[in-house]
């Protein structure tokens, strides 16, 4: 298990639901890349509304359901970790937001199998 505690960097990757990678939803990607190169963690969260640089907005409001919700994957490791990922997320994210922030790890834990 990957051990995390006090200063670490925060990206947050902000993209479209409908944003793909090779027919793959890119936040999915995105996940499975952070877990290959043994970063702590990633979670994605589905907004309810938002825009971004085409200024349109998308929202899940039953009168205009929109197919391209935002998405925001989070992932938090030690800056050196998260720095030597940057070059995939470049690779990635041709539409979308980037934002680095530093952050402090007060717990990490995970649920211990017995057996």
């Amino acid at each position: 298990m990957t051990r995390l505690a006090g200063r670490a960097l925060r990206v947050t990757i902000l993209v479209g639901e409908s944003d793909t990678w090779h027919h793959r939803p890119l936040s999915s990607e995105i996940v499975h890349r952070a877990h290959e190169a043994g970063l702590a963690g990633a979670s994605v969260f589905r907004g309810i509304e938002g825009f971004g640089a085409s200024s349109l907005i998308h929202t899940s409001r039953l009168l205009s359901l929109s197919e391209d919700l935002p998405v925001a994957i989070l992932i938090v490791d030690t800056e050196e970790r998260v720095r030597a990922f940057l070059p995939e997320l470049d690779e990635l994210v041709t539409e979308g937001l980037v934002i680095l922030d530093d952050c402090e790890v007060v717990r990490y834990a995970s649920r211990e199998t017995t057996g």
